[in-house]
């Protein structure tokens, strides 16, 4: 099954999704470690923006990566090579509904800002799920973008990003997933489902957090879509140049910026327990 990619494939986008792990590695991968020789499964790695941070903190793991995406997956082969050179990783192209591996072929799962993309994510989970050995771990995070929350407020950024969740949900997408991880895993069978928030806060005491977050990963997630939100009819491009204009707002001194990621974590069931 082929899933549309609501930010697409560019060179910007890649250089988003590296901005976006790199500045948020501490508070996302925070508490996840594999021990040595373990099996790890990435599903809808991309372009390795979160897999450097895997091998980095479980450098003696043996990671699957695996992505729709044949160039996407060439990027991350090359980033975790310069970044990682002794790293056990393998590397797949493959349908996350379709994956080549038999059941229970791996100790832990990762899947991260993966189901935001996913028209049936429940189902995703289920099918992961099968792959996982009995007592084996599942990691997932989303974010939520109806916890963003800014100063000083402007009706016309909120309409912005209340224009790209219409557009993620056209593509069959959810942008406000992150609330759902709970009930979500749950109803895919797996156990010990817990789900803390991790939040990111700037302002300009943390101006690494306002130039790697806000500027560099949270505003150009909607200054890429103005197009597509224009044909929608949904907007003006007086309207789109003011928001993105009041966000960048956000960004200077006297802005402050709040948004909500959801980390769950889960088990799959021993053998012979009922579902």
């Amino acid at each position: 099954m082929t899933v549309d990619y609501v930010h697409g494939y560019s060179e910007r986008e890649t250089r988003r999704l590296r901005d976006q792990a790199d500045t948020l590695a501490a508070l996302l991968h925070g508490g996840t470690a594999y021990p040595d020789g373990s099996r790890v499964l990435e599903v809808g790695c991309g372009v390795g923006a979160q897999t450097v941070h895997l091998v980095a903190n479980s450098p003696g793991a043996r990671v699957t990566a695996v992505d729709v995406d044949g160039d996407s997956l060439a990027r991350a082969r090359a980033r975790v090579a310069a970044e990682h050179p002794g790293a056990m990783v393998e590397w797949h192209r493959a349908d996350l509904y379709d994956l080549p591996f038999p059941e229970a072929s791996f100790d832990h799962l990762f899947v991260c800002f993966v189901l935001e993309h996913l028209p049936e994510p429940g189902r995703a989970l289920s099918v992961l799920r099968r792959l996982l050995r009995p007592g084996g771990t599942a990691t997932v995070i989303e974010g939520d973008h109806g916890s963003a929350v800014f100063h000083p407020d402007s009706p016309h950024a909120r309409a912005v990003i209340d224009h790209q969740i219409r557009l993620q949900a056209a593509a069959g997408g959810d942008a406000l997933i992150g609330r759902r991880l709970q009930p979500l895993l749950t109803a895919a069978g797996y156990d010990d489902v817990t789900v803390r928030p991790r939040t990111v806060y700037a302002d300009r005491t943390r101006p690494g957090m306002v130039d790697g977050f806000t500027r560099h990963t949270f505003i150009p997630v909607f200054e890429s879509l103005g197009d597509d939100a224009l044909a929608m009819g949904s907007t003006t491009e007086e309207d789109w140049r003011r928001g993105i204009a009041d966000l960048y707002r956000t960004a200077e001194d006297g802005g402050t910026f709040h948004y909500t990621f959801f980390k769950a974590t889960a088990v799959n069931p021993p053998s012979g327990k009922p579902r």
